[in-house]
């Protein structure tokens, strides 16, 4: 959607998403940015709000993209590492990426939990969730789990580069 006032976007311009999956996860977001996404801006701001009892999202970390938070109204707890931090209006989250410090916001109190979002869609985004032992690869829009394997397991005996060169030799000569 683009306002047109191109980039400058009300809120009430914006139709609210569901991001609901459900019972406990539960939330409502609206991209307020969708300008600087299509001009190739690096930045993105959404208005998300969490019913009483919900998490938004699972526990997460970011390998590429910074994430701010910034609380508007109402109550929370906002888990991040092993601890579990009260978080209430006027409240600014900081989750830099790469510090493999997973976070995570919930509503635990009686009326929406409503908050700004900021960062990045960079395309080379991984996300982890430690709880799930997911991985999302962005660049490859797929979450999935990962199995340790050792470095050069399926790979063949006779690598197939080496099979290659010498067709390319052969038809050369």
């Amino acid at each position: 959607m683009t306002s047109p006032r191109y980039p400058v976007l009300n809120i009430d311009e914006v139709e609210e998403q569901n991001s609901s999956d459900g019972v406990y996860w539960r939330g409502f977001y609206k991209s307020l940015t969708p300008w600087m996404e299509a001009n190739g801006g690096a930045v993105c701001v959404n208005f998300s709000r969490l019913p009483p009892g919900c998490v938004g999202c699972p526990f997460h970390y970011h390998m590429v993209d910074d994430e701010v938070f910034y609380i508007l109204s109402g109550t929370g707890v906002l888990r991040y590492g092993d601890q579990l931090i009260p978080i209430r209006p006027g409240d600014t989250i900081s989750c830099p990426a790469g510090s493999r410090i997973a976070h995570q916001i919930a509503n635990t109190g009686n009326e929406d939990l409503v908050y700004l979002g900021i960062g990045a869609n960079s395309s080379n985004e991984v996300c982890c969730y430690p709880d799930s032992n997911k991985v999302m690869v962005r660049s490859l829009k797929t979450v999935g789990t990962l199995t340790e394997t050792d470095y050069m397991n399926g790979e063949p005996e006779y690598p197939l580069i080496l099979d290659m060169a010498k067709k390319l030799s052969n038809a050369r000569e």
